[in-house]
């Protein structure tokens, strides 16, 4: 199956993102804590040139804790500060203002030699579709200013979002890129729930996800679904889960559908604990 979604307005929001830069001082590259790298897109790298960067983990409290640690240094051996957040609770919002006005503090030394009188920073939030921008902006100027929804593309249009008297955000829609060249990127970003699940076959993606977690987290099946062991046939693993949480059809047989729902709502509302999907090393190897 080949995962792709690109809606226009996320072409749109390129030009418009390319066409405000100007106006930034500093860039928040948001992405999904469990599949950091999955979660990037590509674009951002040529879209913000040279402007100052900090990415932000977000989901961390989704994430596997010691895997996320691994990431903070992994994105400093690239010179770019990274920061684990939870935008939904708060944690980890503090370290955002603190550390851009580190970042830029050169910048702004300048301003103040040349008399320009010192004013807020400008950020750019930038981050693909559900990785929760709009949660953030929320949390950052403590009300609700963006919408917010627990499915990608809520966000349409860009705005200016004022937090407090040192941050002003620029919030744009989520952006993916046109088209995954790997498809297990595609495979990462529907399950941590980034595409919308009406434009997928959520039987392979539910396949995806069972034989990683076979892999990584065998312990995690277990206990969660009460199983004997783990078959080595994923149709058999299937059917077992099915049978146990009674996704059945008329005349006994699985229903794979519902199967399917259930276990992908089970990973993501952290029913198996905190996953991560990739980790540097699948990418120092590269």
């Amino acid at each position: 199956m080949t995962i792709q979604w690109f809606p226009g307005h996320m072409a749109k929001a390129r030009r418009q993102v390319t066409e405000k830069l100007k106006l930034i001082d500093i860039v928040f590259e948001l992405v999904d804590a469990r599949i950091p790298m999955s979660s990037r897109n590509p674009m951002i790298d040529d879209i913000v040139s040279s402007k100052p960067r900090i990415v932000l983990l977000n989901k961390a409290d989704k994430a596997d804790e010691a895997i996320t640690k691994q990431w903070i240094e992994y994105f400093k051996e690239l010179d770019i500060p990274a920061i684990a957040i939870d935008a939904q609770s708060g944690t980890g919002l503090k370290q955002i203002t603190s550390l851009s006005k580190l970042l830029l503090k050169g910048k702004f030394d300048k301003m103040a030699a040349k008399g320009i009188k010192p004013r807020a920073i400008r950020a750019l939030i930038i981050g693909i579709p559900n990785v929760g921008k709009s949660t953030l902006i929320n949390r950052l100027a403590k009300k609700n200013i963006a919408k917010t929804g627990d499915r990608p593309g809520v966000t349409t249009a860009q705005q200016w979002v004022k937090v407090g008297n040192e941050l002003e955000l620029l919030d744009t829609p989520g952006i993916l890129w046109p088209k995954f060249e790997d498809q297990l990127v595609g495979q990462k970003l529907a399950t941590t729930g980034a595409i919308k699940d009406a434009i997928l076959n959520l039987q392979d993606i539910t396949v995806f996800a069972l034989t990683f977690l076979k892999e990584h987290y065998p312990n995690r099946l277990i206990e969660r679904f009460h199983l004997e062991d783990l078959s080595d046939e994923i149709v058999s693993l299937f059917d077992e889960i099915g049978k146990k949480r009674g996704c059945m059809m008329s005349g006994g047989y699985i229903d794979y559908d519902k199967t399917s729902e259930l276990i992908l709502r089970e990973i993501r509302t952290d029913k198996l604990g905190r996953l991560s999907f990739e980790k540097p090393a699948d990418f120092r190897k590269e």
